[in-house]
């Protein structure tokens, strides 16, 4: 998600409101330690069928790319129709705020940058399970002053606010036109078993708009600027390792990892740089020259991957399920694994944007040919259940490829499965190798 400047009449007005139910204390300054998080996919537990769980990521992933790519659009772009229900959301992240601990549960997305939950006095809140955050119940609350280092860390998301007293504030939208406008805190962050950060700057949303179905109560912000949760944490790198999408066991996040980072992994670290692209710094890119279809590289140009004046390029993305790629190499994609597969081709209006085919219910798994992304410095030699998506639906069964047509060239997280994937901060790259992520 990208933030979008919106007003702050609505924030002006609440703040009176705010100030005389908290009492304001002392702040820390934030410090880094290696902490682990967990991390739940939003439809674990859910009792989805195979077919309904891929419809839901599908569509997940056909949304998400223009609401990365509205903020840089020379015109507005329409995520379509998207209110069936279906969670936006790919994974929650677990952790408490303030002391006592108040548990909440946030967006993993790697793709904006503030670090924000839904507070008390809330004036427009979406629905959430847990109770809202109460700056008033924490001893460890503060709020910034408007000269404080913690305020001027991101201007085009913080300003001053004069009312009883001079507040940060914030005001940060994204790419679907969800916002959230607050003030900004200073507080205490426990992770799992019992580990905390002080100072980590957070912003209290009390007028929150969108789409936030997924029982949520914010975002973390994963990004590469300064408010995000790696940055204020000062941590030299950070890695993910997701879990099967169609179990239910949780994944893990950790930060400023030791040497031995992949002791438990399953073959040859790979490692890429990790690309800057100055029109929109928040993102993650890397270098993709190329593709692989059973033994065919696909005669597709770097420059189809590569950046162009801020615009194309490949990112990484936690918020995408399935990856996307630009419609020339979608259809040479699709075109080569189409024929290597040797089924009935189910029609696409049962589907949606994915290629699928019928497959007999029994018997040994139909062959599909191998899939290889070709990075600079890396080779990332996806497993069969990292691109094949099996869907059995009463005695149907089906085989599609998990992989979509989008506007630009988008990693999706159900790629990166069981994948231990480090974004190395100081060094500007991203390494991976297989891994069991149930046993990191």
């Amino acid at each position: 998600m990208t933030k979008q400047p919106i007003k702050m009449q609505k924030l002006v007005l609440l703040i009176p409101a705010l100030l005389a139910a908290l009492a304001i204390n002392s702040c820390c300054n934030a410090a880094a330690a290696p902490v682990r998080m967990q991390l739940t996919h939003v439809d674990a537990g859910r009792g989805l069928s195979g077919r309904e769980l891929m419809r839901r990521m599908a569509l997940r992933s056909k949304a998400r790319a223009p609401r990365l790519l509205s903020s840089s659009a020379t015109a507005p772009v329409s995520p379509g129709a998207y209110d069936d229900g279906v969670p936006m959301t790919e994974y929650l992240l677990h952790l408490a705020i303030g002391t006592p601990p108040q548990p909440v549960q946030l967006t993993l997305d790697t793709g904006s940058d503030l670090v924000w939950t839904q507070c008390q006095p809330c004036a427009v809140c979406f629905n959430q399970s847990l109770p809202y955050y109460d700056a008033s119940r924490s001893s460890t609350f503060a709020l910034p002053s408007c000269d404080s280092t913690q305020c001027k860390l991101d201007p085009s998301v913080t300003m001053c606010v004069n009312q009883t007293v001079q507040t940060c504030a914030f005001s940060y939208s994204y790419g679907d036109k969800s916002a959230t406008i607050g003030f900004l805190d200073v507080e205490t962050v426990s992770f799992v078993a019992g580990a905390s950060v002080p100072g980590v700057v957070f912003g209290c949303g009390l007028n929150n708009t969108g789409i936030f179905r997924s029982n949520e109560t914010g975002i973390a912000g994963f990004g590469r600027g300064p408010l995000s949760l790696p940055s204020q944490l000062k941590v030299g790198n950070f890695s993910h390792c997701f879990t099967a999408v169609s179990g239910r066991k949780p994944s893990t996040v950790l930060f400023d990892l030791p040497a031995d980072l992949y002791k438990n992994g399953r073959g040859t670290v790979q490692t890429t740089p990790l690309i800057k692209n100055p029109a929109h710094p928040t993102f993650y890119y890397l270098s993709l020259k190329g593709i692989t279809v059973g033994s065919t590289r696909l005669p597709v140009p770097e420059s189809a991957f590569a950046l162009k004046n801020g615009t194309g390029g490949t990112i990484i993305d936690s918020g995408t399920a399935f990856t996307s790629l630009p419609p020339r190499v979608y259809r040479l994609v699709h075109d080569e694994f189409a024929a290597h597969v040797k089924l009935p081709v189910v029609p696409s209006n049962e589907t949606g944007p994915l290629l699928c085919f019928s497959a007999p219910p029994l018997g040994k798994a139909p062959h599909v040919p191998k899939l290889v992304l070709h990075f600079e410095g890396a080779t990332l030699h996806l497993p069969r259940e990292n691109y094949v998506f099996e869907a059995k639906d009463g005695g149907n069964c089906s085989i599609c490829l998990a992989i979509i047509e989008g506007e630009m060239t988008i990693i999706g997280n159900f790629q990166q499965q069981n994948m231990h994937v480090l974004y190395d901060l100081k060094n500007s790259k991203l390494s991976f190798v297989r891994a069991k992520c149930d046993k990191l």
